[in-house]
């Protein structure tokens, strides 16, 4: 209660009374520091009503889209000769098409040219791996053909070349040895009007078990505890004479809904706030999708800002410090954070306009060039059995994509690559989302042509293919997970679509848990052994249960392999012509029996956010998962 009462609300945030008169301490040395976080590639805007934030007094603002944002920036900036512009995380994996369809280039573009100086690594910055977040986003090297995989012709006619800032992480490690994947913490100077230099550090953090979430799911992976990695980072940067620092943490909380004060705080990042060293000055957070300014105190009970600028570039955070000049240490007391709305009431700033426009022309052009063929329609509608023709394409994509050779862009797995045996895909999991996002209907007038776009979109919404070790029991287990009875007693029918090389049947008249017979299911023509190890290639959602198949969970040996979006669409381009195949994969015993039951087949519904648009996939995926909610309630972070 002591601490709760020590939470400073207002516009702006102050760490003390002096704070409000800290523009007229001259005798200071004056430190701005701007950040943004989980852009995620929303280079036009937020989407849909994400595009109205709400502040001081219940005034709205409508804002997002970077061209506006560097306008703000422009301004903001003016007269601050000590400025950095930072993310805690989550800028790219976009998904706005626009960005995501070239391999989240156009959002490093556009970070290059506000002068974005350095960034936190979120999840989502690896949600392909390692190596394309080193390699390709930073070095610029192709992965693995330029100009139609990555390193494509950017808004000013060159080749991509990568970022012109780094990226950081603490606390993500790799799980053999423990080393650090990226640097752990970084110094920036800052002059003093005598024309001296005086260090600030900055420290940055991962959140805790992103290697586990189903996007960024990475084996080699492992993030290590915070508390402990941020106070160890303190300890070294002031043992080399930093007096001055700020944590950068792609985690979050939720602290009320005024983007530009804070109230009532909650979450992981508030616990870090109040346990990390008193020599940490500042505390910028991400990854929850929330908007908040505030200060809250460190273990010493001195206030510091604790601060989140929510996402798809709604708001910039401005944090003011102020520095002694001698020793280098920040003077808490005059303190300023303040959140600006990314409103779009000033004018467009060209060069990122410009990026904009050509980016969106770009899309528009890679949305209908064909990528393959297809000889008949594709079709989500059911038989009696749960099967359908969309399914098996999928189960089919999911076989060919666990059996794809190593890709050296993949140097997150620490086991051998053994190609899959069979597949299964979700087509209306008992939870979350389903990974097929739409039909692929027949159009005679393009000659059955299939385009980038129509791949693109069928399937996926941004986890990739896992091929696995697992028991035939645990195969046969989640097929009998497919049946759940509800409160009121209803059966509830939750199909998985099985690969090309998989038959098996169920009794209609069974009761849950008993409808599925080993004997009854045959792999390659032969019989299930529920005490054989099998190969099996599924997506991370469901391999982690989020879609609500606990059985396969048990893994083991798992490898990671391409994303579902740019998996599908290599799939179509190496399939070359589609074709449907006939069902008969799954067939429903005793199906015309008085006693028989299918159970009701009930579809995710489509998350929709308050101006009735629908949530961004990649999004609704996350929010709907089954998984252990996160501590301070509020929605699920991404």
């Amino acid at each position: 209660m002591g601490a709760a009462a020590t939470y400073a609300l207002g516009v702006p945030a102050l760490a003390g009374a002096a704070g409000r008169d800290a523009a007229t301490a001259a005798e200071y040395v004056d430190v701005q520091l701007l950040n943004i976080t989980d852009l995620h590639g929303f280079l036009q805007g937020a989407p849909g009503s994400n595009s109205v934030i709400v502040g001081n007094g219940g005034r709205s603002y409508t804002v997002g889209g970077v061209a506006y944002m560097a306008a703000h920036l422009e301004r903001l900036r003016d007269g601050h000769p000590n400025s950095f512009f930072f993310t805690p995380g989550d800028a790219f994996s976009g998904w706005e098409f626009d960005a995501a369809a070239f391999a989240d280039e156009p959002t490093i573009e556009a970070l290059n040219r506000m002068g974005l100086d350095f960034a936190t690594a979120g999840n989502h910055e690896f949600d392909k791996s390692p190596a394309m977040l080193q390699r390709h986003m930073e070095q610029g090297i192709a992965f693995p053909v330029e100009g139609r995989d990555t390193s494509f012709t950017d808004s000013s006619g060159l080749r991509f070349h990568g970022a012109d800032f780094r990226y950081y992480s603490a606390n993500l490690t790799w799980a053999r040895d423990g080393r650090t994947v990226l640097p752990a913490y970084h110094v920036e100077q800052v002059r003093t009007t005598d024309g001296r230099e005086l260090p600030i550090g900055f420290i940055h953090l991962t959140a805790l078990g992103s290697e586990r979430f189903p996007g960024s799911y990475q084996p080699g992976l492992a993030t290590i505890d915070e508390v402990a990695t941020a106070d160890r980072c303190a300890a070294l940067l002031k043992g080399q004479g930093v007096g001055a620092i700020v944590l950068s943490v792609h985690d979050g909380a939720v602290a009320g809904s005024d983007f530009n004060s804070g109230a009532d705080p909650s979450g992981p990042a508030l616990d870090l706030a109040l346990r990390v060293s008193p020599d940490i000055d500042a505390i910028v957070t991400g990854h929850w999708h929330t908007r908040f300014t505030m200060m809250v105190p460190d273990p010493d009970g001195v206030p510091r800002p604790f601060v989140e600028a929510g996402c798809y570039g709604q708001v910039i955070n401005e944090i003011n410090l102020r520095l002694d000049p001698l020793t280098g240490r920040v003077i808490r007391e005059l303190t300023v954070s303040t959140n600006h709305p990314n409103t779009r009431d000033v004018a467009p700033h060209p060069e990122l306009q410009e990026v904009v426009t050509y980016w969106a022309g770009q899309a528009a052009e890679r949305d209908r060039t064909a990528v393959g063929r297809q000889s008949g329609s594709f079709l989500r509608a059911r038989n009696t059995a749960g099967e359908s023709t969309m399914g098996n394409l999928a189960a089919d994509w999911a076989l060919w994509a666990g059996g794809r050779p190593t890709d050296p862009e993949n140097d997150a797995n620490i086991h051998p690559n053994v190609p899959a045996q069979l597949a299964v895909v979700a087509v209306a999991p008992r939870v979350g989302q389903a990974i097929i996002a739409g039909d692929l209907v027949l159009d005679r007038e393009s000659g059955g042509a299939v385009t980038f776009g129509d791949a693109w979109r069928a399937i996926g919404f941004g986890d990739p293919i896992v091929s696995v070790w697992v028991t035939g029991q645990q195969i046969h287990d989640a097929l009998e997970e497919q049946w759940t009875t509800t409160e009121s007693g209803e059966l509830r029918f939750a199909p998985l679509a099985v690969s090309r090389n998989v038959r098996y049947s169920f009794d209609a008249r069974g009761p849950v848990g008993d409808r599925v017979h080993p004997e009854e299911v045959f792999i390659d023509g032969n019989p299930l052994d529920p005490g054989r190890g099998y190969r099996l290639a599924a997506p991370s959602y469901t391999l982690l249960a989020s879609d609500g198949y606990p059985s396969l969970s048990a893994f083991q040996e798992p490898y990671r392999h391409q994303r579902d979006f740019e998996s599908f669409v290599a799939y179509v381009r190496d399939t070359s012509v589609l074709t449907p195949q006939p069902t008969g994969r799954v067939t429903a015993v005793n199906a015309s029996s008085t006693a028989a039951d299918v159970g009701a087949v009930v579809d995710p519904p489509v998350l929709l956010l308050p101006d009735g648009t629908p949530v961004p996939r990649p999004e609704a995926a996350i929010i709907s998962a089954d998984r252990p909610r996160q501590s301070g309630g509020g929605r699920s972070p991404c």
